[in-house]
């Protein structure tokens, strides 16, 4: 078998998604309606049948991926690469406290945020790098899976996707910020990575989210 398609699952709601504080590396639980929106969201991930199941070893990354592997039927496996980006000084802060500490910072890193990193953090390109090491290694296993699931975070995936998908650089930021328990869907056509959907999810469940949200840290 060789990869032909790849499914990235952002995390339920946690206490500090709600507040819009920066999460980066804390490991932090999901709150009672994350664990809902996992639960809600489980059947329609599980129905992709992924032959293989990969998770951040983050928590809420773990709880969100449990009601999809009891399903399943299956052990996720945990890898740190899958981990979200680090957010250095910023882990915990609200955008207000990066203005008031860091005047100007925001935008900066927002309009560049493929290249420019949190004080102490990571970039967005260093994170999609690290990611795509899992990615390349599945395909390049001779044992690999078909198909595989990646419970992970907001940051990562939309670094993961724009870098599988060859986007340059400079228009990562383009893509939206994707919501809690949303999902990424891409296939692997003659060596090069098609999106076939983005964002998607149960809407009427999982709140898409905020136009402010910085995607998924």
């Amino acid at each position: 078998m060789s990869l032909h398609r790849l499914v990235l699952l952002r995390h339920g709601e946690t206490d500090w998604n709600a507040e819009m504080r920066l999460q980066g590396h804390r490991d932090i639980p999901l709150n009672e309606r994350g664990l809902a929106q996992a639960q809600a969201a489980a059947p329609s991930v599980a129905g992709f049948d992924p032959d293989l199941m990969m998770v951040s070893d983050l928590q809420r990354a773990r709880q969100t991926a449990a009601p999809v592997a009891g399903l399943l039927g299956t052990e996720p496996t945990p890898d740190v690469r899958l981990r979200e980006t680090s957010m250095g000084q910023w882990e915990g802060l609200t955008r207000a406290d990066v203005d008031d500490g860091w005047p100007d910072a925001w935008d900066h890193w927002r309009s560049s945020i493929a290249d420019v990193a949190p004080p102490d953090g990571e970039t967005r390109a260093e994170v999609a790098d690290r990611a795509r090491e899992v990615v390349d290694e599945l395909i390049t296993s001779p044992d690999g899976p078909e198909s595989a699931l990646l419970v992970s975070h907001g940051g990562l995936i939309v670094g993961l996707t724009a870098l599988l998908l060859d986007l340059p650089r400079a228009h990562w930021h383009a893509l939206t910020g994707v919501s809690n328990c949303h999902w990424v869907e891409l296939e692997l056509q003659e060596r090069h990575w098609r999106l076939r959907s983005y964002n998607a999810g149960l809407s009427a469940i999982v709140m898409p989210a905020a136009d402010d949200e910085v995607a998924g840290v």
